[in-house]
């Protein structure tokens, strides 16, 4: 069955180029009109370009699709707010946030100073619940909402000179898993996505060549799944790199029991303890996935 987005409107924040660029492209390719959000910065983020933005909608346009640019910052909450009321405005809703807005400003930690800790943290995290806390109202109202967060390898396992990177992508992990539970009466899913592609943050990096099969035409396919009617899941974390894709999960296995709960005791069942060998992916503090899935088809 064909994936449609007719009828859809779609904010896609760091749109610009890249993973963002691939990912508006491919939503208004099935359908979708979409807000082109990007500042067109530098890759640390500073200054601002609206022609990057007003590309990418040139581009859907010719292709026969509608977009609008905006070269606002996610940081600010009120220009995040007339992001959604530009989308709403313009379409008269709002289904789809793709919050993917980001760039890099690395060091090994003891040379990281506040300020670029805080600018990572304000774009990639505070980035996305700028614009998601004046989305919601608009989902809730539609009953009706889907929800991706770019999130990373760094934020999952970590990567040397990331920490403000890493910490602010690790942060949309929590940030998913908290409002999952918050839109699911609503019909709002809200996953991640964990990319890797050839774009101006991996550059740098050294491969093997690699890069060269990794464009980020090959991310967005998993996103426009993500962002449908026919994705029905929340909560997960969707790895795609190079046309190949997986899941990515934080697993618990189930409390061991001890009788004197002191630290002899903890260090003496340590083996038993951190075996996941019957580790169960959780849906929220106090039931796993396959509990709850189980309660969703009873109805």
């Amino acid at each position: 069955m064909a994936i449609s987005l007719n009828g859809q409107v779609a904010l896609v924040t760091g749109a610009g180029r890249g993973i963002g660029r691939a990912v508006a492209l491919d939503l208004a390719r099935h359908g979708a009109k979409v807000i082109v959000d990007d500042t067109g910065g530098a890759l640390d983020g500073a200054g601002v370009d609206a022609s990057v933005a007003e590309g990418v909608v040139a581009e859907i346009k010719k292709a026969g699709g509608e977009a609008i640019a905006n070269a606002g910052s996610v940081a600010d909450y009120d220009t995040a707010y007339a992001m959604v009321k530009q989308a709403v405005d313009t379409w008269g809703r709002l289904d789809i946030v793709c919050s993917n807005a980001g760039f890099l400003r690395d060091r090994a930690f003891h040379n990281m100073n506040p300020e670029d800790w805080q600018a990572v943290i304000d774009t990639h995290l505070t980035g996305a619940y700028n614009v998601l806390h004046h989305a919601w109202p608009v989902f809730r109202q539609q009953q009706y909402g889907r929800v991706v967060l770019t999130s990373s390898s760094s934020g999952f396992v970590g990567n040397f000179g990331q920490a403000n990177y890493g910490a602010a992508k690790g942060g949309l992990i929590g940030l998913m898993n908290v409002i999952k539970l918050e839109g699911a009466k609503y019909n709002v899913l809200v996953n991640c996505l964990g990319p890797g592609a050839a774009t101006r943050m991996t550059e740098g990096l050294s491969v093997g060549g690699a890069l060269t099969t990794m464009g980020p035409e090959l991310v967005a396919p998993a996103v426009t799944y993500l962002c449908s009617p026919d994705c029905k899941d929340s909560g997960f974390i969707i790895e795609a790199s190079g046309g190949g894709f997986s899941r990515a999960a934080i697993v618990r296995n189930r409390s061991v029991k001890l009788a004197k709960a002191d630290a002899d005791e903890v260090a003496g069942n340590w083996g038993e303890i951190t075996n996941l060998d019957k580790a169960e992916v959780w849906w929220s503090i106090g039931q796993s996935l396959k509990d709850h899935q189980a309660e969703a088809k009873k109805g």
